[in-house]
């Protein structure tokens, strides 16, 4: 999913926008997470990135979308974009 989220609405309320943006994130991972991994993947990995554009967005973890979302909403942007790409992930071993 690479998509730039307008939260400028003119009946919806700026809180909801930012709830229906978390859920479609939330919405895409179980999807992706849904689909069968290749020969050889473990798990789903995910690349993510996000900015205020598309020319400004840095790499973060999966587990800071969340995050950084709640810092738009507090910042009362109009519009952000978000990228979350799954790549198949094989796990390594621990060494000792």
């Amino acid at each position: 999913m690479k998509k730039t989220f307008q939260l400028a609405h003119e009946k919806i309320k700026y809180p909801r926008m930012i709830e229906s943006v978390k859920a479609e994130v939330r919405k895409h991972l179980k999807r992706c997470r849904r689909k069968s991994l290749p020969k050889g993947a473990d798990y789903w990995d995910f690349d993510c990135k996000f900015g205020d554009t598309e020319k400004h967005a840095k790499s973060c973890h999966l587990a800071e979308i969340d995050k950084n979302i709640n810092h738009a909403e507090e910042r009362v942007l109009k519009s952000f974009y978000i990228e979350v790409i799954a790549t198949p992930g094989k796990r390594q071993k621990k060494q000792n």
